[in-house]
């Protein structure tokens, strides 16, 4: 039974998608008449404070009558994003240093020093 009481049937063919904190599940199952349907279920890794962890569960059913049109924006919408921002990803989340190496390249106007430039110096040494 899943989360919601209900009976699921056996997964007819399965695929899986490992992406980082993520994993994405595609199912094919079969109605009670026998016909199939997808479900592609979002499963993200959280850790607790005491090291232990647990997962978050977010499910799709998608039904044949809507795949074309499923398909037609989903595929819209993914090249939409790839033409307007390329393949690399830019998460400040993936890298670490990106708002870094972004305030490195700016050119600034302020004549004020930033705190994380300035200079310890010892008045011993003078």
């Amino acid at each position: 039974m899943n989360e919601n009481g209900m009976m699921e049937k056996d997964e007819i063919f399965s695929k899986v998608l490992r992406a980082g904190r993520r994993t994405y599940f595609f199912d094919v199952r079969a109605t009670k008449a026998d016909d199939y349907y997808l479900t592609i279920t979002e499963s993200k890794k959280f850790t607790n404070a005491d090291g232990s962890f647990h997962y978050k569960k977010h499910k799709i059913y998608l039904y044949k009558e809507d795949f074309d049109g499923f398909a037609e924006i989903l595929n819209e919408m993914t090249s939409y994003i790839v033409e307007e921002k390329g393949q690399e990803v830019i998460s400040d989340k993936h890298q670490k240093d990106f708002k870094k190496e972004y305030q490195e390249d700016e050119v600034s106007t302020d004549v004020t020093p930033s705190p994380d430039k300035f200079t310890d110096i010892s008045f011993e040494d003078i």
